[in-house]
């Protein structure tokens, strides 16, 4: 079963409240049979994932952004279980440092791409400088508008270097956002995750969907793309997630190389 439609046009104006956080028909009616090609999915990722590493051509670059609780690190531990830990990296990028601040704000984020076989993933990225930033007033409209034009820039050296990019916003409600703070909250297991921080950051939620709606609006184009990802239901999330990557990795027509001549005929002692 394949995802809903997750891509957002180039060009187009986002309004996010046109997109359900609860959407979850790719699970079908049989939650056992979704969690079957869950795992289908993984395995699959598993063995393009190698032949990407093997071939040493291809690069992907995977992004995610979300509101806090949405997922991001469930979805890299779900998503890419069966990975290679040689061919995967995640890079999480949060504030700043001083050293960071006196560079332009794609320096840091350019150490992390990957390299010819690698898949990389960014647990946030560099559109933290066009949310935090513009939610806080520390950047003016003019500012915003040209690091839209400078990421865009950016992406589009990536992609004509043989960098693949998908762009996942993972989009959840501000009332699963309530609940899945107060489970922080209430189970030890996971009260370390729980910062006060975070709710500061909740009061502002307005202001982020604003920021997240001019942002996915300005920087969703043909050789980089945004997906909007329904991330209410954590399976339905998985799923939609890792079909795409399937997609974008079996588009890339992926071979191994040639094994040395002769091989055949040596005899190992």
């Amino acid at each position: 079963m394949k995802p809903a439609a997750t891509r957002i046009a180039r060009e187009s104006k986002v309004r996010l409240s046109k997109w359900d956080p609860d959407e979850d028909a790719i699970i079908g009616k049989d939650k056992s049979d979704a969690l079957e090609r869950l795992d289908e999915n993984r395995a699959r990722l598993e063995t393009l994932q190698e032949l990407l590493y093997a071939e040493g051509r291809h690069k992907l670059l995977v992004v995610l952004q979300a509101m806090d609780t949405a997922g991001k690190d469930s979805t890299i531990r779900y998503v890419f279980q069966g990975a290679d830990p040689l061919g995967v990296k995640v890079a999480s990028f949060k504030a700043p440092t001083p050293y960071e601040l006196a560079r332009d704000y794609l320096w840091r984020v350019h150490h992390h791409v990957p390299g010819a076989g690698e898949i990389a993933i960014f647990n946030r990225s560099h559109y933290e400088d066009v949310l935090v930033p513009r939610v806080n007033g520390w950047i003016d409209a003019a500012e915003c508008k040209r690091r839209y034009r400078q990421i865009n820039d950016f992406e589009r050296m990536l992609a004509e270097t043989g960098t693949t990019l998908l762009k996942f916003y993972l989009h959840i409600s501000k009332d699963e956002q309530k609940k899945r703070l107060e489970e922080r909250r209430d189970t030890p297991e996971k009260q370390w995750k729980f910062h006060t921080g975070d709710l500061a950051v909740r009061e502002q939620w307005d202001a982020y969907m604003d920021a997240y709606e001019a942002a996915l609006s300005a920087t969703s184009t043909d050789h980089a793309p945004w997906h909007v990802i329904p991330a209410n239901n954590k399976l339905a999330r998985n799923l939609m997630v890792s079909a795409l990557l399937i997609e974008a990795l079996e588009n890339l027509k992926m071979r191994y190389p040639e094994p040395e001549a002769g091989i055949a005929d040596i005899e190992i002692v």
